[in-house]
């Protein structure tokens, strides 16, 4: 767990950003605040290889049953190693001890890898939601927790 303002994760957020840039044209623009991501509503990680920071992933509540992914991102050096499996499922993990039964998450049609991550790790589509629900192409996806097992 870190918190949501720590300058390595302002600095992953950042490349983040320059990653929905480069496929959308923008930046994400759903409104987040910090607080959001705190206990007992939601949760921050952080994760590193090798001792470098490697992905980040955020859990905030949407409901009284239900948390959303957001801000999941792993660095280019090391992505096709695991990474962002087992952060996804440290977050659904985190998810699960905040008392959430349900997680939902938003990715792009520009992002198939995500799209296969998320499928491969069991989230269906779900009826669109949040700040993207009316954008085109958009998938809104997501999953049941209430048993989720440790990160592997």
């Amino acid at each position: 767990m870190v918190d949501p303002t720590d300058p390595v994760v302002r600095d992953l957020d950042e490349q983040v950003q320059q990653e929905y840039v480069a496929r959308y044209g923008g930046p994400d623009r759903t409104p987040l605040e910090p607080a959001q991501f705190r206990a007992p509503d939601g949760t921050f990680l952080l994760a590193r290889l090798d001792g470098a920071p490697a992905a980040i992933g955020g859990v905030r509540r949407r409901d009284e049953h239900t948390a959303e992914v957001k801000r999941m991102f792993v660095v280019a050096h090391a992505r096709r190693r695991g990474v962002a499996r087992r952060m996804l499922a440290a977050l659904e993990q985190a998810a699960a001890g905040l008392g959430y039964t349900r997680l939902v998450l938003e990715t792009g049609p520009k992002q198939p890898e995500a799209v296969a991550l998320y499928a491969a790790a069991g989230y269906v589509p779900v009826p669109p939601f949040g700040y993207y629900a009316a954008y085109p192409g958009v998938h809104s996806l997501g999953k049941n927790i209430a048993d989720a097992p440790p990160p592997g």
